[in-house]
């Protein structure tokens, strides 16, 4: 079911007839049970037919309004400049220069904490894929994760303001960082932060479907994404993971011992023996 508040902002767009079927529907929905958006519409096809009485504004010739205001007006004093170009060109250089800088410093400040509806949004983009770039292999994966839950922490933000498509296209973008760092998911080089950073998008993701369940119009499109990122991290986290072989503890700790081997005696020759002996020597 529409909600009032965006029912409100699609009564333009509707008494223009520049909504699709779909959202014209929910919008007949809502208006068979909402007095005041009904009144409210009526407003505004009324405004719409005024609009259309009105005549049209009478053609005016800018030529002689501005000729006779060129004739009350005091005329301009010719004042002589030195002619110092070389100063000029580089005063104005170093001018560009500085409003570069500035306007640079300002976008690399601003750009990590815009949204997918900021026009500093793709400024954003470019500036983790040149981090990610940079970055030696064994923190990849980090910066990997940081990355995702950033593109969640983006969707929630997009959902909150009902802006299903943009919030569409970051759980998407969550899901291509997430694909891509599965390699390295798998030998994680720490194991117990990879497993911390799985559990905060694990959290991240149940938050954008609270907020897109508290909604009455909640979207089905972020519904399906949001699950299927949750079965992914569920398959990521039962992945058998190399582990050094377990300490026994016990009495299976300590193997038995090896028995010694038992010195047979050495056979006393008998009395014969030694009379053969005698009788040889």
């Amino acid at each position: 079911m529409l909600s009032h508040a965006t029912a409100r902002d699609w009564l333009i767009p509707y008494a223009d007839g520049m909504l699709a079927a779909d959202e014209r529907r929910r919008i007949d929905g809502h208006l068979g049970g909402c007095a005041a958006c009904g009144a409210e519409l009526r407003e505004v096809r009324e405004l719409n037919l005024l609009l259309v009485t009105l005549p049209p504004a009478p053609p005016t010739s800018v030529a002689p309004f501005w000729l006779k205001l060129q004739a009350v007006l005091p005329q301009r004093r010719a004042l002589r400049i030195p002619n110092f170009v070389g100063y000029r060109r580089a005063g104005l250089a170093f001018a560009l220069a500085s409003i570069a800088v500035i306007a640079a410093a300002a976008t690399a400040f601003a750009a990590p904490s815009a949204l997918p509806d900021n026009p500093l949004y793709p400024v954003k983009l470019i500036e983790e894929n040149v981090q990610l770039a940079l970055t030696p292999a064994n923190d990849r994966l980090t910066v990997q994760l940081q990355q995702a839950g950033e593109r969640l922490r983006e969707a929630q933000a997009m959902a909150t303001d009902h802006k299903p498509r943009l919030a569409e296209s970051s759980l998407r973008a969550y899901t291509i960082i997430v694909d891509a760092a599965a390699v390295s998911l798998k030998r994680p080089a720490t194991p117990q932060v990879t497993k911390d950073a799985l559990h905060a998008l694990r959290a991240k993701l149940d938050a954008v479907e609270r907020v897109n369940a508290n909604r009455d119009d909640d979207v089905a499109g972020i519904k399906q994404l949001v699950a299927a990122a949750v079965d992914e991290l569920d398959r990521l986290e039962q992945q058998e993971s190399v582990t050094a072989p377990a300490l026994t503890v016990g009495e299976q700790a300590t193997p038995d011992p090896t028995p010694k081997a038992t010195p047979k005696p050495t056979p006393r020759p008998t009395d014969d023996g030694d009379r053969r002996e005698r009788e040889r020597d």
